[in-house]
């Protein structure tokens, strides 16, 4: 760029455009970083079912070793309801029933994705026992920012029931196409939106310099 052309560069605008899209860039290419890491952690967790049953995480968050690994829990009673958009073992949709439970006196007690049910509001006749199943993550509602902030907290880890409840429809089994891998539109869009911003500041330099003509 001529010398002259950037001395009639606004100095402060310039410095803050080109600091966002050096920002953008950097979140697009760290977000190619996290899909290379997605790749292998899928790779690992595809062949987790097959796997030997092992005891169920206490805390979170799951570790890719142990995520969708054959394992059991014990109700001691259901404290609370949850219910979120699911898929049954047959193929259809539905409402996703998710159990509570309290493990004893303490403790973070564990959450049990117990079946699918036609309609919200389902409460089914479970209290509480021995329930087998796989190892899986409670649904994911943290924001993207939160994310990308280190703010998210952990996933808490679930039971996807692996035995059929009374009044509601068997949950799909876990499968590795369940697990969102969207690092690369998301490096995409940021590499878009840092390229948008660049071409928005030209042309608003064009106009800037046009009004001094």
């Amino acid at each position: 760029m001529p010398e002259a052309t950037m001395r009639r560069l606004p100095l402060i605008p310039t410095l803050i455009v080109a600091a966002a899209v050096l920002v953008m860039i950097g979140l697009g290419a760290w977000q190619l970083q996290r899909r290379t890491e997605k790749d292998a952690m899928l790779a690992l967790v595809a062949a987790n079912p097959a796997k030997p049953a092992v005891a169920f995480p206490t805390f979170p968050p799951v570790p890719p070793e142990l995520l969708f690994r054959r394992s059991s829990v014990h109700c001691l009673n259901v404290v609370g309801w949850r219910t979120e958009a699911g898929r049954a073992a047959d193929g259809s949709t539905g409402y996703r029933t998710i159990a509570d439970c309290a493990t004893g006196a303490e403790g973070p007690g564990v959450l049990v994705a117990l079946g699918v049910a036609g309609k919200p509001g389902v409460t089914p006749q479970w209290t509480g026992g021995q329930m087998r199943g796989w190892i899986s993550e409670e649904p994911d509602h943290r924001s993207l920012i939160e994310r990308i902030g280190g703010k998210a907290p952990p996933l808490r880890p679930m039971l996807i029931a692996g035995e059929e409840v009374p009044g509601l429809k068997p949950v799909a089994p876990p499968d590795v196409a369940d697990v969102p891998n969207n690092h690369l539109a998301y490096a995409v869009q940021w590499f878009f939106f840092a390229a948008i911003a660049v071409v928005i500041y030209l042309l608003a330099l064009r106009r800037r310099a046009a009004g001094r003509t």
